[in-house]
């Protein structure tokens, strides 16, 4: 997503972009047989998708496929696919930043916040020197590594929470929600 300073707020704006999601929490939550179906059918995923993950949609296999670097492949979807195959209620198309989640997954964890939340890092930017799937031709996109910018002054400035989150859908959500009720009343 993209954040911006408006108006004395920070607009949200929609990214967009292709969504991975894997298998195991595809299947965890009754997912996988209607995506298996409907590339079966036809359905066309996004380009960015491996085709071993195509694969193993059309052989029904929930098994994870990895790279040679030890990363996990995933299904690949557009945006639209979110609602139309997987019936996710998509972002509003405007919102504002109210707090800032730094969600670490360690699924040997009970989901809980962590001792102490961290910093906002360059990492967690994005510019044209850190994007390379979606070329910046409108140059939108700050050309420094890091943002010296009064974007990454103001996100500093709001509340934030770092959570570990574990594969239990339930807990996570229950954490989630918990946390930004707390949030929501700072």
């Amino acid at each position: 997503m993209f954040v911006r300073p408006e108006d004395g707020a920070l607009r949200i704006l929609p990214w967009p972009s292709a969504a991975a999601i894997g298998f195991g929490l595809l299947e965890s939550t009754g997912l996988y047989e209607p995506l298996s179906a409907r590339v079966l059918d036809g359905e066309q995923m996004h380009p960015t998708q491996d085709q071993r993950v195509t694969d193993a949609l059309h052989t029904g296999s929930t098994k994870p496929i990895w790279n040679a670097k030890g990363k996990e492949l995933k299904p690949q979807f557009f945006p639209d696919q979110l609602s139309s195959i997987l019936g996710m209620t998509l972002a509003p198309p405007q919102a504002h930043a109210t707090a800032l989640l730094f969600p670490r997954v360690d699924k040997d964890a009970n989901p809980q916040l962590a001792e102490a939340p961290r910093t906002l890092e360059e990492d967690d930017f994005f510019t044209s020197k850190t994007e390379d799937r979606y070329p910046d031709i409108f140059r939108l996109a700050p050309d420094k590594a890091a943002p010296a910018t009064d974007l990454a002054d103001r996100l500093s400035l709001l509340p934030r929470r770092a959570l570990v989150l574990n594969h239990d859908s339930r807990a996570v959500a229950e954490l989630l929600s918990k946390t930004a009720e707390g949030l929501l009343s700072e």
